[in-house]
């Protein structure tokens, strides 16, 4: 089954906070992140200092269907220009959560940042979802890798 070109509706609420903010959309035609916006007060920018870290209201709530979730990632270039990224990357937004997204923003840059409302601060994935059954047993098949692992097939 290939899961190319589907497509799935997925219900928004713009919170009061963010009622002039457009939505997020998709950049590009093959774009995988619609791009979150930082519902901040225009007024009193955010000002991200080097080595801090802060959480970002999208003013977004989301209902999304059973059987997927939403990744949130960060913006390759405020990781490359500014050094800012996520904390919890991906962070995973469940099917059953209805509260506000928030952005956890890391800035390992040197330099301050300043995040200003409407700045697009994270990418959103809606991806599938399958959840396992574990079954517990007293001994897993060997494979040819076994317990090697943190670099043991080379760097």
């Amino acid at each position: 089954m290939s899961l190319a070109g589907m497509n799935v509706t997925v219900a928004v609420k713009r919170l009061p906070h963010a009622a002039d903010l457009p939505l997020p959309r998709y950049e590009t035609a093959g774009a995988a992140g619609l791009d979150l916006q930082a519902a901040i007060d225009a007024d009193a920018p955010l000002v991200l200092k080097a080595g801090a870290r802060a959480l970002v209201p999208t003013g977004l709530t989301l209902a999304l269907p059973e059987g997927f979730e939403a990744q949130v990632r960060p913006r390759s270039g405020l990781a490359l220009k500014q050094g800012v990224t996520l904390v919890n990357s991906p962070g995973t937004i469940d099917s059953d959560y209805r509260g506000e997204i928030g952005v956890i923003l890391i800035n390992h840059g040197q330099e301050d940042v300043v995040v200003t409302r409407g700045m697009r601060i994270a990418q959103l994935v809606i991806a599938p979802v399958i959840q396992a059954r574990l079954v517990e047993l007293d001994e897993l098949d060997q494979s040819e890798r076994g317990a090697g692992g943190f670099g043991s097939t080379g760097v």
